[in-house]
């Protein structure tokens, strides 16, 4: 079954306030900040939707608030993306399913990448398989839409200022709904 853009508003309205891992932001200010880095760095309206939408897994699988705390990885790059493929095209979907293994890869490619994540990241990778080795971290770099989700992982990384001012849900639902538009065409 795929998600509409009023069940992903829902999800937002029902869960968005369901605190983001131990950290100082909501579900949705997270996300509305990570669109809004994506948007400030000048992305694509498909890299835009994919940071907006990266962790929405986390509201359809729900395991409390920081799992990760009790040895949980709800694996919620991927749970998303079934409701989200029949409506969004890959380069939203492949940004958001490699935005897990783009952590383990900049641990991996970038020395001071690691002493950045905050205590919940660092929690999430161990659970995630750990830091890439260099052949891991190689044939991640090989993979197609990998620069994207680089840049994702990034912004996720950053989106967890409290009050940081961003865009509405409404301007983030927009860019889906026009990408929502132009997949039925395809």
């Amino acid at each position: 079954m795929a998600l509409s853009l009023d069940d992903i508003r829902t999800l937002f309205d029902r869960y968005g306030d369901i605190a983001y891992s131990g950290e100082p932001v909501t579900q949705l200010e997270h996300a509305l900040q990570s669109g809004a880095l994506a948007e400030e760095a000048g992305a694509s309206d498909e890299l835009i939707a994919a940071a907006f939408l990266h962790d929405l897994g986390h509201l359809l699988n729900q395991q409390g608030e920081t799992p990760t705390e009790r040895g949980i990885d709800d694996l919620h790059q991927y749970f998303a993306l079934p409701f989200l493929r029949p409506v969004l095209p890959e380069a939203v979907l492949e940004p958001i399913r490699l935005h897990v293994d783009a952590k383990r890869c900049l641990c991996a490619i970038d020395e001071t990448y690691f002493g950045q994540l905050s205590a919940d990241s660092v929690r999430s990778l161990e659970l995630q398989g750990g830091i890439y080795s260099s052949e891991e971290a190689r044939a991640f770099l090989a993979k197609p839409y990998a620069e994207d989700a680089l840049r994702l992982r990034k912004w996720d990384d950053r989106a967890k200022e409290a009050n940081r001012s961003t865009p509405s849900i409404d301007h983030f639902l927009r860019i889906v709904e026009r990408l929502m538009e132009k997949q039925v065409t395809v």
